[in-house]
């Protein structure tokens, strides 16, 4: 072993000795033998889950039936797993419904949003955000015969000092799905409120990640999805914030029957619910709502500042050890701190060094590209 991996592996050693939250990793399962650093798109399988999910199927489902609606209160999960969301981006309960995808729930939110703020003619949207968010959005000042400005994240602040009386409502997410570089909610969100718009927060790549409370800096409303750091697998259903002072107003597009004031009995208009309720749209999927609400367990007793510092000694070694080990190559990695260690990021980091080294990569290059790359 040469000194520079000797004293990485030192290094690594030492910090991972030091890690607070070190047992976590013992709540997922990894395979082994597996550095998984892919958890900014797909988050890993929390311990958790399978056993919730074999009985929801086989005792819930196959002995319960629909009765399982009232005697495993199916009906309240959207609410009740919202109500665990809440506690890690800082909404207090009653604010955050699940279900649904993030793509529904953002045309929900952002529909919502403008309708709120009637006669301002544009809707603001982070010009490099993920581009799901421009689709929509463009889709949404369509429908609403408003005109759509893209900008970058860094201008928002500034288009909202020199025209915000003009703006509906504004579009940001606080992390950058490309770099990881971050923009201040609060910053943003203040600068809307300061010319009477509303704020509306892109949660996809935060949430579980960063210490957020969307209380206090006075969002006011919020999506994201429940499969990257939140763990809840893939397709996980989405969630909604929307901050207690606008649930009265709150007039989205996709009024489903779930949402109406009293679902087992409906008027033939439709009647919205009291509350977040009222988010609600349709039959919430009950696996992946009971297995994200498995997944959340992997939070309980972790304090977010301390996920976040190690968040940062995880994302910092990971770059000495390619300043030590690689030539840039194009890599995006993704360390999720729940279960990442330092040691993991060097053998990473080592191994791809081996790999660029000696060309095994070239043969995958001249093969034909997956559907998800």
């Amino acid at each position: 072993m040469s000194s520079t991996a000797e004293r990485l592996a030192a290094r690594a050693a030492a910090l991972d000795s030091a890690d607070p939250l070190s047992g976590l990793r013992e709540r997922f399962l990894l395979p082994p033998g597996v550095v998984y650093l892919d958890g900014n798109s797909l988050g890993a399988l929390p311990a958790a889950v399978p056993p919730v999910l074999a009985d929801a199927v086989h005792r819930q489902w196959g002995t319960g039936l629909i009765r399982s609606w009232n005697d495993h209160a199916w009906w309240q999960a959207p609410l009740r797993v919202g109500d665990a969301v809440g506690r890690l981006i800082g909404a207090a309960p009653g604010q955050v419904v699940v279900g649904d995808s993030t793509s529904v729930q953002l045309f929900n939110a952002l529909s919502a949003a403008v309708r709120l703020r009637p006669g301002r003619p544009l809707l603001v949207v982070d010009r490099d955000h993920f581009p799901t968010d421009r689709y929509l959005a463009a889709s949404v000042a369509r429908l609403h015969g408003l005109r759509l400005r893209a900008v970058p994240a860094d201008a928002l602040a500034d288009l909202l000092s020199r025209e915000g009386e003009q703006v509906a409502a504004v579009l940001g997410a606080p992390v950058d799905y490309r770099t990881g570089r971050l923009t201040d909610p609060a910053a943003v969100t203040r600068a809307a409120h300061d010319a009477g718009a509303l704020a509306v927060w892109d949660l996809c790549h935060a949430a579980g990640a960063l210490p957020l409370d969307l209380d206090a800096l006075g969002a006011d409303l919020a999506v994201g999805c429940g499969y990257k750091y939140l763990c809840g697998g893939p397709g996980a259903p989405a969630f909604l914030y929307v901050a207690h002072r606008h649930q009265a107003d709150f007039d989205h597009p996709l009024t489903g029957w779930n949402g109406h004031a009293d679902p087992f009995d409906p008027t033939e208009e439709y009647r919205p619910a009291e509350g977040v309720s009222r988010a609600r749209i349709g039959t919430p999927p009950m696996l992946s709502l009971l297995a994200l609400e498995a997944a959340l367990t992997v939070f309980e007793g972790v304090d977010p500042a301390r996920l976040r510092a190690k968040s940062l000694s995880l994302t910092g070694f990971l770059l000495d050890c390619a300043d030590d080990l690689l030539a840039p190559q194009g890599f995006t990695l993704g360390v999720n701190a729940l279960y990442v260690s330092h040691a993991d990021v060097l053998h990473a980091m080592t191994t791809l060094r081996e790999i660029a080294a000696e060309g095994a990569h070239r043969p995958y290059l001249a093969k034909r590209r997956a559907v998800v790359t």
